[in-house]
């Protein structure tokens, strides 16, 4: 079955009012990572350092604190297409639209990149209304097709894959 819902108001994708998404620097590199593992997904630290160099990782801040509330990794499959690899929030913080600004963010960046034709992400069906709501057109996962899959946990055959064009109106 594949889904896909209206994309939401622009508002809907901002983060809480005392949070910023911005680009992850090496400053946050130690950050990233342990908000990726206290989620309990496997990260490489050389990609995620590749990823910072990149632009590809992107950070929540709170603006009270300073602190990284949330870590968004994403890769570069091909150059037509940003892959949502890892994306996270510290347990204190979920449920606030944090993960929601994260992944637009991504989106929106894929869409300011010329080349990037579309934003991929895998992930367990329990977060397809999440992926739905951000604009995502889901189906499930094809072992055979390798354009959707660069980790390992995205191959498992429960996984779901969400894309959004960069030409679609979604998550702006």
């Amino acid at each position: 079955m594949t889904g896909k819902r209206d994309p939401p108001d622009d508002d809907a994708v901002d983060p809480p009012a005392d949070v910023t998404v911005s680009p992850a620097t090496a400053d946050d590199r130690l950050d990233v990572l342990r908000i990726l593992d206290a989620a309990m997904l496997e990260t490489d630290a050389d990609a995620v350092d590749d990823r910072i160099a990149a632009g590809d990782a992107l950070v929540a801040r709170s603006e009270r604190t300073g602190g990284v509330v949330g870590a968004l990794v994403a890769t570069r499959p091909d150059l037509a297409r940003l892959h949502v690899d890892a994306v996270a929030v510290r347990r204190a913080r979920r449920g606030r639209g944090i993960g929601s600004a994260l992944v637009a963010a991504a989106v929106r960046r894929g869409k300011s990149d010329d080349a990037v034709e579309v934003v991929t992400a895998a992930f367990d069906p329990e977060l397809r209304p999440f992926y739905a709501d951000l604009g995502f057109a889901i189906r499930p996962a094809d072992r055979d097709r390798n354009d959707d899959a660069n980790s390992d946990r995205d191959r498992n055959d429960d996984r779901l894959i969400g894309r959004v064009s960069t030409a679609d109106s979604g998550c702006r």
